[in-house]
């Protein structure tokens, strides 16, 4: 009995250290380097880096010795026969003698070293396979900035929904007390009842709107775990930072100098053009002559028997040693209409260099003027809930006065809500643009320090 109690008590000492372990809030630096580690992107981004690398050592195999060895086993069963004339044998001459060639059974044994000498062709797809794994590295590079990027808005869209949350559940606070208050006037016959029910609907759609917003903070969390590959099933605690970071909110007055050819998005498509450049030498290398180097060793052996390799059996050996040049001379201009294709490539490639650039310094500009705009409207909305809140406090005394309507008091209540919400929408502005602009720069990163 003791030891069950034991045992029974360790379960569930376990059991609720892993429900604190569970609970306990995460931070955004947290979650995104949870996210570099789990993100299914990310995984398959470094196994297509791996990939490349295996590529390479392919490439390298081929400029490397190649040694075959080769055996085959022949049977028989009629062995061939060349009809020559008799007389050569001292027969009558305008007869015919047949003469079986070769045995029952024949094998031979082959060892074949090649060697490549001089293959420009092969040589320059090397370089090129080089540079494909710089590109996959780039791609990775590329693919860590949007999964922080990604899973950075997830998290302050989730921090906003669940502060809009706090909201609703001060308003239904807000609502039940004003609804017991008006229920014992009504007892007392000082309000009508048409003025209590309006309460008690308010507050049901208040209670609706709860559960919506609830509804849409579990899917928002399920959408953060998907981004930061964590089992969609695990439960997750966000950690809120974001009055830490109000302090920190500020216009932007100059930003400071980017070179917007170094950020991720632009070296992917310069390292393209490179191996662009590599593929059209490859081709143009199609032309070149290529030296081989190869030798050989075959072992043969012949038997009436299946007594093979044996002092019974006709064995004989033969090596050879070939230096073989090869010249392309002509091929129907097919090397020429790719040499072609990877030019129009290479150009289409500039074409999308032009637009990148153009496209970085839009979100690069984009993002510092929603900064600053949503700096502004946090700065409005913030003197907006204080007014809204004066005149809600001063609308619900009139009406417990009996100095204002019970529409009055609603509508106050109505505006202060709408500037809570305003407020925390241009927070979460802010923040966007904040980690675009970040991106925009090349210091996304920066978020996981």
């Amino acid at each position: 009995m003791l030891k069950t109690f034991h045992l029974t008590a360790f379960v569930l000492c376990c059991c609720m250290g892993k429900q604190a372990m569970a609970q306990t809030p995460i931070s955004l630096k947290e979650a995104l380097n949870y996210a570099l580690n789990n993100s299914e992107v990310i995984k398959q981004a470094k196994l297509d880096i791996q990939n490349a690398h295996q590529k390479v050592l392919e490439n390298k195999a081929n400029a490397y010795p190649q040694i075959r060895v080769t055996s085959s086993l022949t049977g028989n069963p009629i062995v061939q026969q060349f009809v020559l004339p008799a007389e050569a044998f001292g027969g009558a001459p305008g007869e015919f003698s047949s003469i079986k060639v070769g045995q029952n059974w024949n094998a031979f044994s082959q060892v074949r070293l090649s060697q490549q000498v001089y293959n420009q062709q092969l040589f320059t797809a090397m370089k090129a396979a080089k540079s494909s794994v710089e590109l996959y590295e780039i791609i990775n590079e590329a693919s860590e900035e949007n999964v922080i990027q990604i899973v950075a808005a997830n998290f302050l869209q989730v921090l906003i929904s669940e502060e809009k949350l706090k909201v609703i559940d001060a308003n239904i606070e807000r609502m039940e007390a004003l609804e017991e208050m008006m229920q014992g006037q009504f007892d007392a016959g000082l309000v009508k009842g048409i003025d209590l029910e309006r309460i008690k609907v308010n507050k049901s759609n208040l209670k609706t709107q709860k559960l919506s917003l609830k509804n849409a903070v579990a899917q928002q969390k399920n959408l953060l775990k998907y981004y930061m590959g964590m089992p969609v099933d695990e439960d997750i605690v966000l950690e809120n930072s974001l009055a830490e970071n109000s302090d920190k909110m500020a216009l932007l007055d100059e930003s400071d100098p980017v070179s917007l050819e170094q950020l991720n998005s632009f070296r992917i498509l310069k390292k393209q053009e490179e191996l662009l450049n590599l593929q059209k030498k490859v081709q143009k290398a199609e032309a070149y002559p290529s030296l081989v180097l190869d030798g050989n060793y075959t072992y043969n052996t012949q038997s009436e028997h299946l007594d093979i390799y044996s002092k019974k059996a006709l064995n004989y050996d033969v090596s050879s040693i070939n230096l073989t040049l090869s010249i392309p001379i002509f091929d129907g201009f097919s090397r020429r209409a790719r040499i072609k294709q990877t030019d129009i490539a290479r150009q289409q490639l500039q074409q999308d260099q032009r637009k990148t650039l153009n496209e970085l310094k839009m979100n690069l500009t984009n993002s510092k003027e929603q900064m600053n705009i949503s700096f502004e409207a946090i700065q409005d909305q913030v003197a907006n809930i204080a007014l809204a809140q004066n005149v809600f406090n001063s609308t619900q005394n009139n009406y417990k006065n009996g100095l204002a309507p019970l529409t009055d008091l609603l509508d106050a209540e109505t505006e202060l809500v709408n500037a809570q919400n305003g407020y925390h929408e241009a927070v979460l502005n802010y923040k966007i643009a904040e980690i675009e602009y970040l991106k925009s720069q090349g210091k996304i990163k920066s978020l996981t320090f």
